[in-house]
């Protein structure tokens, strides 16, 4: 029974990410969805600005924190191994939730690019963002990422055991693609207000840290081959003449 259970609360933590990760989709592009980052809560801007910057703080604290080694063996205490991710998906997922249910609307509009040939490019970056995002999570083991591999070994009694680290493709150009494409999709915006620059500028924060403490831990766990790595592929921006011959020996 037990086994049962961490499999369906594996499972249903997957199916609130995937709900969360659809949901900010159309909140990030304002479409299909009742609240988005154009349309929240009515607000003075004395608030809204203060109330957003927090939703986005929050999401970056509990993303970034308990994404730590060390938060992780604190929470081990109370936690089961097999479930650590999981719960780690779910808390994600609420916090994005609490983001979409409390967003303050801020509609002043920043720019407003009405050329249609320029308007598809921004839009088909804003979709090519999100691809690059989901690509890049399957590249290093999309299940695995959000729970369901250390779910499915608990159920079936082996244990867990870490993926090997692998270059592929988009990480062969840059170290970071998912917070990449996630910054594509969130500034590709034809019409850019106030309140999506807010959430598009602590976005960018947020990935500018949390990739600079990800790094501290891969090294950390990696040591030399995460060194050569870094020192042949840039972080977030691609930058041709760095990759070298030498990328060869990661494939």
């Amino acid at each position: 029974m037990k086994r049962y259970l961490t499999l369906g609360y594996g499972a249903a933590a997957y199916l609130l990410f995937l709900a969360a990760f659809l949901y900010l989709i159309g909140f990030v592009g304002d479409f299909l969805v009742p609240r988005s980052v154009d349309r929240g809560l009515a607000a003075p801007i004395a608030e809204a600005v203060p109330v957003n910057a927090a939703l986005v703080a929050l999401f970056g604290v509990q993303h970034s924190v308990m994404a730590r080694p060390a938060f992780k063996r604190w929470w081990a205490r109370f936690v089961p191994a097999s479930i650590e991710r999981s719960t780690y998906v779910v808390f994600s997922s609420v916090v994005l939730a609490v983001l979409y249910w409390q967003w303050r609307t801020m509609p002043t509009v920043i720019w407003d690019v009405r050329m249609p040939a320029a308007r598809a490019v921004l839009w088909a970056l804003f979709w090519l963002g999100w691809a690059i995002a989901l690509l890049a999570t399957f590249l290093i083991n999309h299940f695995d990422l959000f729970g369901l591999r250390q779910v499915y070994l608990a159920s079936r009694q082996q244990p867990y055991t870490s993926v090997e680290f692998r270059v592929r493709l988009l990480y062969r150009v840059v170290r970071h693609p998912l917070m990449l494409g996630m910054a594509i999709a969130f500034w590709a915006a034809p019409v850019m207000t106030a309140g999506h620059l807010l959430f598009s500028i602590g976005m960018t924060i947020y990935i500018l840290v949390a990739t600079q403490l990800e790094e501290r831990d891969l090294v950390a766990s990696l040591g030399h081959q995460y060194l050569d790595y870094r020192r042949e592929v840039s972080m977030l921006v691609p930058i041709p003449h760095r990759r070298t011959a030498g990328m060869a020996r990661h494939g």
